[in-house]
């Protein structure tokens, strides 16, 4: 089977670039050449910059795929490009939306393909939204063959996922709670998520490759281990070796504080989820998340503790988490004194 990913060397994409490459997949990874450095064995480059579209048609030549799989497509003008790139020359197009889509506030508790997708917070959920809505048209229209997967929040080996902090120097909460300074949960804790392994994740998506009964369907993968955001940190402070000093702080406080905030919490990660994998199952045979967050997590701190030169801190959101506990409290200690009074 011929596959092409567009990037593949991302968190979520670089373990499935490895599992497929396990299974013997004719897997070529379409990359701007900065990060397609030790890739798998068999594991083919082409160099080009998807958004310059002549560049990518002469890289790309007459080649056609079995499955084409863009994990770097953020809006419709992008989706309009894979359109005419890959008209006629890929049996599947399987395109990386977000579980962050799905309805926000959620009607029912329990999160399946078919929650509606609506998010009014966050301008990013709703351009996958868009991308979604013209990939649905193409299908209708003129059968181009779509599969669309919803990722929620996932981690890898190189990449601490919490519902705040850095995700470009995501040590960063780590090294907060090693030196003892408190860190922020969002609401009072106790909101359900799942946080899901990278490796984990891909048995799904490699199992969709090439999967003719899921064109024109939508999946989401994720782990059925559910958790409290409060279980989520505590089980990372243990993995460091440390008791984290946890502050919880109302989303709408800390969007109000950090407006940039507000869109990942209020429209994601505040929001308890728990999602229905049935259809994975279904369609992937054998598919189960067998990465418990505790085992994975341990692994991603041994790998950050290897090499301090790994270890990067974000001295900004250090700044501004600072400044927000600090305004929480002095805030909360003023409501107290008022009252008592």
């Amino acid at each position: 089977m011929r596959v092409l990913f567009i990037g593949g060397t991302g968190i979520i994409s670089s373990a499935s670039t490895a599992l497929a490459a396990e299974r013997g997949i004719d897997l070529t990874l379409l990359t701007r050449g900065r990060r397609a450095a030790n890739l798998p064995t068999g594991v083919k480059t082409l160099a080009a910059d998807i958004d310059d579209a002549a560049t990518a048609a002469s890289a790309l030549h007459d080649a056609s795929f079995d499955a084409v799989v863009d994990w770097i497509a953020f809006t419709p003008a992008q989706i309009e490009r894979d359109l005419e790139l890959f008209r006629g020359r890929t049996r599947q197009y399987i395109f990386i939306s977000s579980a962050s889509a799905y309805q926000k506030p959620a009607t029912h508790y329990l999160i399946t393909e078919s929650t509606p997708l609506a998010n009014p917070y966050w301008e990013y959920s709703r351009n996958k939204i868009a991308c979604e809505d013209r990939l649905l048209k193409a299908y209708r229209d003129e059968g181009f063959p779509i599969t669309i997967v919803r990722p929620s929040l996932t981690y890898g080996e190189t990449q601490i996922a919490l519902a705040v902090n850095s995700w470009a120097k995501s040590y960063t909460v780590v090294d907060r709670m090693r030196r003892g300074k408190k860190v922020i949960v969002p609401g009072d804790g106790s909101s359900l998520w799942v946080i899901t392994h990278n490796t984990d994740f891909a048995k799904g998506l490699v199992g969709l490759l090439g999967h003719e009964q899921a064109i024109g369907q939508a999946f989401h993968i994720t782990t059925d281990e559910v958790m409290t955001w409060d279980q989520f940190y505590r089980i990372v402070g243990a993995a460091a070796g440390v008791e984290p000093q946890l502050v919880h702080i109302a989303s709408d406080f800390i969007g109000a504080c950090l407006p940039e905030a507000l869109g990942g919490l209020i429209g994601d990660k505040a929001v308890s989820v728990v999602f229905d994998n049935s259809k994975i199952k279904r369609f992937v045979p054998g598919y189960c998340a067998t990465t418990p967050f505790g085992q994975g997590i341990r692994r991603t701190l041994a790998w950050f503790d290897a090499d301090p030169a790994r270890k990067q801190v974000d001295a900004e959101a250090n700044a501004k988490w600072d400044k927000l506990i600090d305004a929480y409290e002095r805030g909360a200690r003023g409501a107290l004194r008022s009252f008592q009074s």
